[in-house]
């Protein structure tokens, strides 16, 4: 009795460790996810027809829903526009604080089913997916659990009128939504949850198995804690990454599920692997801090020196970058905004499209060496994610008149580390990995 007692013990230790070892590594889903870089979400709701609508101030107000009416709306402008700036996935924010429903839930009246806008019979969730399928953009959908106001629930996801009746009513309404959101529009390859998810225990649907069963392969932002697709917030609505930036974490949520984790840099030696992702409007607006249209604000749109220092911080410190676009009262994506677009992603790829010279493999020192002078103006590192974020260090060198000096060093790589240098003319560059958590495996060391 004894020695089975010993063996099951050490079977049960055994089994721990190797679903430890499972944990810290990316799912095949959170690879896709990383390799894609950047993202867009975009946002239409109520205030964009009432700009003085305030969910916060009057919770007992809702706008009329004869005020929703994009008589030119057009996901294909939409999803061209995202396609343009470099995106390779698309979130629709389907419902936002408001409670305003962007499909024609069976929940409730509060949705475009009841509005003049094609007379009731529209859908706009639908119309997006058939925009991303068509233009060959991964889609995503953003449906808030924590807040709704027509249904009067407050942060983190309660009826704060504090009654048990109420609160099962909203569960009831979220449960429904979610489920035709998830079941009714096919894959999805991403799940927002804005201020994450109320555990079941404090009055919140039982989340994991919903999401589970409906979209097993979806990344889910700040998703409920279990689920192993997971991403997280990187603590700010800036477009700027902590460096480090580790992909592992001590958690996925908060012990409650409903903030973002502890450590928004991560934890190289993390439990969880749970890599971040960078949201930031595209225009600057202290209206709905930048994320919904208002009439005369063409001229808060990020310069493009903005956008690509932002693409240096988010996708260069090792997370994705996701752009949050506006949606006009004509339901449309202003001309300003799509020129910047089409702005943001023609400077990068003609950033980063023809490297000066190429290295990868295993080990801790690369070369690309050209022998004739080359000035360089940026590095870019990527290690091999598959098997872990392993290095912890390294320093850049560039060769000038056979003399090696330093150009750079850093700590953390990850998916992808991009290296802005001031400018300078040299016959060769090396990088030496000076910290590891095992062999160094750079998947690439390119320069530009």
């Amino acid at each position: 009795m004894k020695y089975f007692l010993t063996l099951l013990f050490t079977s049960v230790l055994l089994a721990a460790a190797a679903q430890s070892e499972i944990d810290t590594l990316p799912t095949h889903i959170q690879l896709k996810w990383s390799d894609e870089e950047m993202g867009v979400i975009i946002h239409l709701d109520m205030q964009v027809f009432e700009p003085t609508y305030d969910f916060r101030q009057n919770w007992d107000y809702h706008p009329d829903l004869s005020i929703f009416n994009p008589t030119d709306l057009n996901t294909d402008q939409w999803i061209r526009a995202a396609k343009a700036a470099g995106a390779r996935y698309a979130i629709l924010v389907a419902k936002h604080c408001s409670g305003f429903s962007l499909w024609p839930t069976m929940a409730h009246g509060y949705s475009v089913k009841n509005t003049p806008w094609r007379g009731g019979k529209g859908d706009i969730v639908k119309d997006f997916i058939a925009s991303c399928k068509k233009y060959g953009i991964k889609p995503g959908i953003y449906a808030s659990a924590t807040v709704n106001a027509f249904m009067k629930v407050k942060d983190p996801g309660k009826a704060f009128l504090g009654d048990d009746v109420d609160q099962d009513k909203y569960k009831q309404v979220l449960k429904t939504q979610l489920t035709e959101l998830w079941s009714q529009y096919g894959k999805l390859f991403e799940i927002w949850f804005d201020g994450g998810v109320l555990p079941e225990d404090q009055g919140g649907i039982d989340m994991l198995p919903l999401i589970r069963r409906l979209q097993p392969d979806a990344i889910a932002f700040q998703g409920p804690y279990g689920y192993r697709n997971n991403v997280r917030w990187v603590g700010n609505e800036n477009g700027v990454a902590p460096y480090p930036c580790w992909s592992r974490a001590d958690s996925t949520t908060s012990a409650d599920g409903t903030i973002s984790i502890k450590g928004l840099n991560g934890n190289p030696n993390g439990m969880f692997w749970c890599p971040g992702e960078s949201d930031f409007p595209l225009r600057e607006s202290a209206f709905e801090a930048g994320w919904f249209w208002k009439k005369g604000e063409d001229d808060k749109v990020r310069s493009l020196k903005d956008l690509c220092n932002r693409y240096d911080e988010t996708v260069g410190r090792n997370t994705n970058m996701l752009l949050g676009i506006v949606v006009d009262n004509r339901g449309l994506i202003p001309d300003s905004d799509v020129q910047r677009l089409a702005e943001f992603g023609a400077a990068v790829k003609k950033r980063f499209s023809n490297p000066l010279g190429s290295s990868s493999g295993r080990g801790y020192s690369f070369v690309i060496d050209w022998r004739s002078p080359h000035t360089i103006k940026d590095v870019v590192i990527q290690e091999d994610i598959s098997k872990g974020q392993r290095i912890g260090g390294y320093k850049l060198y560039g060769r000038q008149n056979n003399t090696w000096v330093t150009v750079a060093t850093g700590v953390s790589i990850g998916h992808k580390r991009v290296e802005p240098i001031s400018p300078d003319t040299y016959t060769a560059l090396r990088l030496e990995i000076t910290k590891s958590d095992g062999e160094p495996l750079v998947k690439s060391f390119q320069c530009f």
